[in-house]
């Protein structure tokens, strides 16, 4: 099995000036091309699609969901996987090995959003002796925004440039301003449609730093279910629909048929339902977070509009 980095003095790891370093998780490519390390990457995820020079590159993973499922399919799918101890995900091992890594990240935070450590491992086992990588394995443990910059100096570390990830934190930090304090305006980010799922994890953080309070997620936790019922309840003034794993076109549509769905006339302060491009901006722990509190700011106060390629408010009418 490849071993765990558990330290960040890798400079010994270094083959000459350039690593190789595989990236099994889209959020991890995102930080890796935030750093100017792009020229070290020699596989990707197939999920990976930002920086955009960089999906040329072998695709390492597959998904056991078939293509074309809807929001309710995928997650019954998800769920039978679960119960029955089955991965989400498949690592080709095999390529792994041809591609000789000096490392490889992945994340240890859900394995529905992404390749976990432990099915690195699985798929490495089954190599033949000839095939064997022993590379090390990072597993990036982002729940909420301190964790997500300390993941780039975490992978500016084991890349040997830690001095690279200054610049990028400190851009984060300035773009997203304080976000320990929520605000006022009432918002639920739903992360998945059918069954609805309010966003956690870093997410509740984002809001906070837009000026939004987050009406079920709380920072750093997981997220979770949430009934029609408990949506009432809860009475979000805002509503952002950001499924995870999707861009803005289906988030629209998402978003489209829940302002058109009979729950929406039973919320009763409701005044505006958004689609984002979760993928972009809400879903990844990834610097790019920043620039979702940027739209978030936008969306709930005004002032210069999201691009039409980031945000979309959708037309609804008021409860009757």
């Amino acid at each position: 099995m490849p071993p765990r980095l558990g330290g960040w003095d890798t400079a010994s790891m270094l083959l000459g000036d350039l690593m190789r370093i595989v990236s099994l998780l889209p959020s991890a490519t995102e930080i890796v091309g935030a750093l100017d390390l792009g020229d070290m990457l020699v596989g990707i995820s197939h999920e990976c699609d930002f920086p955009s020079n960089i999906t040329h590159l072998p695709q390492l993973t597959s998904s056991i969901l078939k293509h074309g499922l809807s929001p309710k399919e995928i997650d019954d799918a998800v769920r039978r996987a679960t119960f029955e101890g089955r991965p989400i995900y498949a690592v080709d091992g095999a390529l792994l090995s041809a591609l000789k890594p000096d490392l490889i990240l992945t994340q240890g935070v859900c394995a529905v959003c992404a390749v976990t450590e432990q099915t690195v491992e699985a798929s490495v086992s089954l190599l033949t002796p000839d095939q064997v990588c022993s590379a090390p394995v990072l597993s990036l443990e982002a729940h909420d925004i301190e964790g997500i910059i300390t993941d780039v100096q975490t992978v500016a570390n084991a890349a040997g440039v830690p001095e690279r990830a200054a610049r990028v934190a400190a851009d984060m930090r300035t773009r997203i301003g304080p976000w320990h304090t929520p605000g006022t305006r009432r918002v639920a980010v739903l992360e998945w449609p059918d069954p609805l799922w309010y966003a956690g994890h870093w997410v509740p953080e984002m809001l906070a730093a837009a000026g939004g309070f987050d009406v079920k997620g709380q920072p750093g936790a997981q997220s979770g279910r949430l009934t029609e019922d408990e949506l009432i309840a809860l009475d979000p003034e805002v509503i952002v629909m950001g499924s995870c794993g999707y861009g803005l076109e289906k988030n629209l549509a998402f978003a489209s048929a829940f302002a058109a769905s009979p729950l929406r006339a039973k919320l009763r302060s409701l005044d505006a339902v958004w689609a984002m491009d979760a993928n972009s901006f809400l879903s990844r722990p990834a610097p790019r977070v920043a620039r979702g509190v940027e739209v978030l700011r936008a969306i709930l106060h005004g002032g210069t509009a999201p691009s039409p390629h980031e945000a979309i408010r959708v037309p609804s009418s008021p409860p009757a």
